[in-house]
């Protein structure tokens, strides 16, 4: 069994196993009454191991011990719900988030109130992440009797996208950024109308998503210029709007977007247009 090396607070130690691995171990009270030396009781069995790469590992460790074991707890709550709503995240939001719900309360009580300028937008673009950072706030409220402001939904859905593993390497505000700013100029040079309730103007939404994420992983679709040409002649507000798209990513990026990006941009702009 492993040996516990340092009491962090009652919900956190660090230990060293079998193998003389160093890992935190979190557990409700895991550290009540416990020292150096200890073996961690089998019976409990809320308890969950934490593996982070070196340098991370030693921030963790140094988060840990210098705030409440409320924290901890939050967080365990959270990524459990987020588990429980179809999302797997990397051990990472242990570090970020933890660390994150810190420093919200603490801004709360102080009175120092943050905007989120985008928080429309990841609501609208990551609604999964949002709905689990909303019962987050519950959970800030019941267990630390602070209610953070609705927009702080939006920071906290930013950690569970970037710590989600079926999205690793994506920067959410980045995505959620250029999703809003693209939105702007459809929205302003067509008959767009963007709603999650509309089934065409939702679809529209999800693309940019996609699109985004593509964009900046280096992936964009690119090759097929058919659907491009078709379009032109057949759906030519559409394209116009999208090529305003692609002239402001050349301009503000430096990347020239293929004819096939700019085609598909176009179908979901025909499709979620009124006209």
């Amino acid at each position: 069994m492993p040996a516990i090396k340092k009491v962090l607070n009652s919900s956190v130690v660090l230990v060293v196993d079998d193998r003389g691995v160093e890992r935190v171990l979190l557990g409700k009270g895991i550290g009540y009454g416990q020292k150096p030396g200890d073996e961690v009781s089998a019976t409990i069995t809320d308890q969950e191991f934490i593996s982070l790469p070196d340098s991370d590992h030693r921030n963790l460790v140094e988060l840990l011990a210098q705030i409440p074991a409320e924290y901890v707890e939050l967080t365990r709550e959270i990524v459990a719900d987020a588990g429980r709503a179809g999302l797997t995240l990397d051990p990472h939001v242990y570090l970020t988030l933890t660390d994150h719900l810190h420093f919200a309360v603490e801004r709360y009580r102080k009175g120092i109130a943050l905007t989120n300028r985008l928080a429309w937008e990841v609501r609208t673009v990551y609604p999964d992440h949002h709905a689990v950072s909303v019962r987050a706030l519950d959970d800030v409220e019941r267990r630390l009797g602070v209610r953070l402001g609705e927009e702080e939904a939006a920071n906290v859905a930013f950690h569970l996208v970037n710590a989600d593993t079926g999205k690793l390497g994506v920067d959410s505000m980045r995505v959620v950024d250029l999703v809003a700013k693209v939105t702007s100029i459809v929205t302003m040079t067509s008959a767009v109308r963007v709603s999650r309730k509309d089934l065409h103007a939702s679809r529209f939404l999800t693309h940019l998503q996609f699109f985004a994420e593509r964009f900046f992983a280096g992936q964009l679709l690119g090759g097929d210029d058919f659907l491009f040409r078709n379009l032109s002649e057949r759906a030519p507000r559409a394209i116009a709007t999208a090529e305003r798209v692609r002239t402001f990513i050349r301009e503000t990026h430096g990347v020239e977007l293929p004819d096939e990006e700019v085609a598909f941009l176009a179908v979901h702009i025909a499709r979620a247009s009124p006209e």
